[in-house]
């Protein structure tokens, strides 16, 4: 049985129900395709009118010129030629593979190794930080082994002491004779100005006299400001950026990005304390004047004894610290973290007592003299978020529409100062109404911002490193 076209056995044969002639089914499929005739009669084909024949497979024989001993010879050596090209082609990927398996688990060996060193590095450094010694200037070069979180046994009872003073007549404390009211914040305008006295200053503080200015620039400088004579009164040899300043009674104090926190008095140095392992971020004086906190970018917050210029105790937390703060009473010990997370430690044990969710990075953390609200600001945000303390949570979302860098309650807890690089502004709660208004926003830049004597000034740190002051015209 021969196909009509091919004349050769079909591999898969059909026959046309019209002349019964055979085909190979691919090659009258596609000549009914083209002409749609049967090629032997010339009728009209359909491939329906194709019938599937059933025969064995038939298997075609060897060309003619591989019955003899030499093709077959010359075939055979083809085909072991073949086999040995693809055998050694086998041994080169396994080859490559091996190699590639080899380095894949010597960097695994190697990363393992890597991880074990550090971790071990870290618990050696965790370890000697647990036991640094920290020397005081006015200390007579003392040091103090670091071994506890808690405060010791004097320094505790003069934190309960502080708490139950100041808890007892902070409800009935009124609010001093002379202080701003709403009607005269609403009056201020900038007054007087200054020029760029130090590029870079972030931090701003006045003493108890409002007479005082402390600030300082990242050149290492900082400078002590009088606002009745207008001109700098001591110069500070920082020696490193100045990160942030505090008021310790008539001494200034200044905390550097290069880990250590300088007290000066008069404009000279008296002390130099911390060993944070990288800028010190934030610092903040007990309400009993008797420890001062410092807190950095290390995850890292220690108390220093203002009496011995020693380190006390130090804890670590989960996030870089950015900002802190006591609570008014004493007895909380508060930071703001780049987690977005405020945690708050008890003073005295070192524990820590809470944890609220905030959103984003803490900016500034500032408590109300009632001792039940604080409030705080985050990296970007135009909002501030005041808080009551007893129910942890957030009270009261203030919109001062420009982001905010710093903030600052006054003394009586009426007035929220806020600063930020579109405007300088005040809320102000009506106890009698509870009710909140913005008595003034005045068009200044500023990094930071801080009250006055009694209120009756406000003073903004312009991000050129000058002072902007803004009163009664």
């Amino acid at each position: 049985m021969l196909c009509a076209i091919s004349g050769e056995a079909p591999q898969a044969p059909v026959a046309s129900r019209k002349s019964g002639n055979v085909f190979e089914r691919r090659l009258i499929e596609t000549h009914i395709a083209e002409h749609h005739t049967d090629p032997v009669t010339g009728e009209d084909l359909t491939v329906d009118d194709l019938i599937e024949l059933k025969s064995p497979r038939i298997v075609t024989p060897r060309a003619p010129n591989f019955t003899s001993i030499p093709s077959l010879l010359n075939a055979f050596q083809s085909e072991w030629d073949a086999i040995v090209l693809e055998t050694f082609t086998l041994k080169q990927q396994l080859a490559q593979t091996r190699q590639e398996l080899s380095t894949a688990l010597y960097h695994n060996d190697a990363a393992t190794r890597v991880i074990a060193r550090l971790t071990q590095e870290r618990d050696d450094a965790r370890q000697a930080l647990s036991s640094v010694t920290v020397t005081g200037g006015a200390a007579g070069g003392d040091s103090m082994e670091v071994d506890s979180q808690a405060l010791p046994d004097e320094l505790a009872a003069k934190v309960d002491e502080t708490q139950q003073q100041l808890f007892a007549t902070r409800r009935k404390r009124p609010i001093p004779e002379g202080w701003a009211t709403g009607e005269d914040v609403a009056t201020y305008e900038p007054t007087t100005s200054t020029e760029s006295l130090y590029p870079g200053s972030s931090a701003i503080s006045v003493d108890e006299t409002g007479d005082l200015a402390l600030f300082g620039g990242s050149d290492g400088v900082g400078g002590v400001y009088s606002l009745s004579q207008q001109n700098i009164v001591h110069t500070l040899k920082a020696g490193s950026p100045v990160t942030a300043t505090m008021w310790w009674g008539s001494r200034a104090v200044v905390a550097t990005a290069s880990g250590t926190v300088k007290i000066f008095e008069d404009g000279t140095e008296i002390a130099e304390l911390g060993s944070h392992a990288g800028p010190v971020t934030s610092i903040a004086l007990h309400p009993s004047k008797a420890i001062l906190a410092s807190a950095g970018s290390d995850k890292r917050f220690i108390y220093h004894d203002l009496s011995t210029f020693k380190v006390v105790a130090q804890s670590y937390t989960e996030a870089s610290i950015s900002c802190c703060a006591f609570h008014v009473d004493g007895l909380l010990f508060f930071t703001g973290s780049t987690d977005g997370k405020i945690r708050i430690f008890d003073v005295k044990a070192g524990t820590s007592m809470a944890v609220l969710e905030v959103g984003g990075p803490v900016r500034s953390i500032s408590f109300s003299e009632n001792g039940t609200w604080f409030a705080t600001a985050e990296k970007g945000s135009t909002t501030v978020s005041v808080w009551d303390l007893r129910k942890q949570a957030v009270i009261k979302v203030l919109d001062v529409g420009s982001p905010v860098d710093s903030i600052r309650w006054d003394y009586t807890g009426q007035f929220l100062a806020t600063a930020g690089s579109g405007s300088v502004s005040v809320q102000q709660y009506t106890k009698s109404s509870k009710s909140w208004s913005e008595p003034l926003r005045k068009a200044v830049a500023a990094t930071d911002v801080a009250w006055g004597a009694n209120a009756t000034s406000l003073l903004a740190l312009t991000p050129e490193g000058g002072l902007s002051v803004l009163g009664a015209a």
